[in-house]
């Protein structure tokens, strides 16, 4: 295998983590695509780097960075960094399993760990899943839990500027629909 075919299935493994637990499944099974002005790949530390508009195509998943770095440990688990410009930030969307609609998130950096499925986002942080949206500072991920910590701190665990963020997070989370009609009370 060559370091090229090495690079492309090391971001591919990366980015579709990056999704799974909602992820739809038969991307996983589609070609990959993708595109930079750069690339630099380094086999001795096991790290590959992406440079100017960066964007990654996989079925349903879509990635755009202006710098995406993923890296191996001697497991075989990687860990991707997607980073933003001053022009726009680290991007990804994703259709779900089963469903019509997407996740979709955007921060100035997107963090991914494979080994322990937790993605973050950081700086200006959002995502949408569905109809239903969070956004704040930091947010993180958790794909084995299926849950998500959203807060005004950043990966560092400090508080963020309050004139950065507002000192606050935000959710918005729209009613399930029932599918069961209302009926009308009946009329004497």
């Amino acid at each position: 295998m060559t370091s090229f075919h090495r690079t492309i299935f090391v971001v591919l493994a990366c980015t579709l983590t990056m999704g799974q637990a909602l992820a739809e499944r038969a991307d996983r099974q589609k070609p990959v695509e993708l595109e930079a002005d750069r690339v630099t790949v380094d086999d001795k530390s096991q790290s590959q780097i992406f440079d100017g508009a960066v964007n990654l195509v996989q079925g349903t998943l879509q990635l755009k960075a202006a710098r995406l770095e993923v890296t191996q440990d001697g497991s075989g688990f990687q860990r991707g960094t997607a980073q933003g410009d001053s022009k726009a930030q680290a991007w990804f969307k994703q259709k779900r399993e089963g469903r019509t609609d997407y996740v979709e998130g955007q921060a100035d950096k997107i963090v991914h760990d494979s080994k322990n499925e937790i993605t973050e986002f950081i700086g200006k942080a959002q995502v949408k899943n569905g109809a239903d949206e969070v956004s704040g500072p930091y947010i993180r991920y958790d794909a084995k839990s299926q849950s998500y910590l959203v807060n005004n701190l950043d990966a560092t665990g400090k508080p963020t500027a309050p004139e950065a963020s507002g000192g606050r997070v935000r959710a918005v989370i729209q009613p399930k629909t029932d599918p069961s009609p209302v009926s009308a009370p009946a009329t004497p």
